[in-house]
C-alpha cells in the first residue's frame, strides 16, 4: 500500500515533469484518478486553419421565380425639347363646294331694248343680264319683294337728244330722282343707287318723271340702259 501511495504523490507533486513520466502504466493512473476525482486535461493543440472556400465550384443555375407585384407608377417626367419640324406635306384634296349662308335669294339685272320710253309709266328693260328667280317681271317693268328684308337698287343710263328726268318709285311713291342734261353731239350718262327695306308684296320700278322732252334714256346694240337690284340680308323672320 505505501507503494500505491507514493506514486500518487509523485504524479500530483511533478504536473510539469517529463513525457516520460507521463507514460507510466495507465492502469495504475487510472487507480489515482479514481480515488482523487481525477485531474483537469491538457489543452489540445490548435489545428491548421481551414481552407476559406474560395475555390469552390459555384453550384447549378436555380430555375427562374415568378414575377412580382408591379410597383407603383412614377412621377410623369418633364416634356422633352421640340423636335426638329417635319417636311411639308402634300396639299389635302378639294374641299366640297358650300353652300350659301342665306336661303333666300333674290336680284335682277336689266337691260333696256327699245330706244324710248314713254313718261309716267314704269320703264320695261325687257333685256335680262339675270333675272333667275323671275322677281323682276319684264311684261310690267315692276319688281316684287317675295323675302323681306334689305335690298339695293341702281340703275346706270344712257342719255341721248333729250334732256331725262328719272324717278325710282317704291308702290306708287317716288323715293329719288335724277336729272341729266343732254349736251349736243355727246352721249351722256346718268346713274342712281338706294338702298331699301321692303316687306313682301313691295314693288319698285324706274319711271320718267315728266314729259316727253325728259325721256332721253336710250339703248341699243352699243349702249345699254340698265336696272337691277339685289338683296343684300333677309330678315331674321325668313329664315
Amino acid at each position: 500500500m505505501l507503494g500505491f501511495y507514493s506514486l500518487c504523490a509523485l504524479l500530483l507533486l511533478g504536473p510539469f515533469s517529463s513525457l516520460a513520466q507521463e507514460a507510466t502504466d495507465q492502469s495504475a493512473r487510472g487507480s489515482c484518478a479514481n480515488w482523487m476525482g481525477g485531474a483537469p486535461g491538457y489543452p489540445g493543440h490548435n489545428g491548421l486553419p481551414g481552407r476559406d472556400g474560395k475555390d469552390g465550384r459555384d453550384g447549378e443555375k436555380g430555375e427562374r421565380g415568378e414575377p412580382g407585384a408591379k410597383g407603383p407608377s412614377g412621377e410623369t417626367g418633364k416634356p422633352g425639347p421640340a423636335g426638329i419640324e417635319g417636311p411639308r406635306g402634300f396639299p389635302g384634296a378639294p374641299g366640297t363646294k358650300g353652300e350659301s349662308t342665306y336661303i333666300q335669294r333674290s336680284a335682277f339685272s336689266m337691260g333696256l331694248s327699245t330706244k324710248t320710253s314713254l313718261p309716267n309709266v314704269p320703264i320695261r328693260f325687257t333685256k335680262a343680264f339675270y333675272n333667275e328667280q323671275r322677281h323682276y317681271d319684264d311684261s310690267t317693268g315692276k319688281f316684287r319683294c317675295v323675302f323681306k328684308g334689305l335690298y339695293q337698287f341702281s340703275y346706270h343710263l344712257t342719255v341721248y337728244m333729250k334732256d331725262v328726268k328719272v324717278g325710282l318709285y317704291r308702290n306708287n311713291k317716288p323715293v329719288m330722282f335724277t336729272f341729266d342734261q343732254f349736251q349736243t353731239g355727246n352721249v351722256d350718262q346718268a346713274s342712281g343707287s338706294v338702298l331699301l327695306h321692303l316687306d313682301v308684296g313691295d314693288e319698285v320700278w324706274l319711271q320718267i318723271y315728266g314729259d316727253e322732252s325728259f325721256s332721253g334714256i336710250y339703248g341699243d346694240n352699243l349702249n345699254d340702259s340698265t336696272f337691277s337690284g339685289i338683296l343684300l340680308y333677309p330678315d331674321q323672320d325668313n329664315l
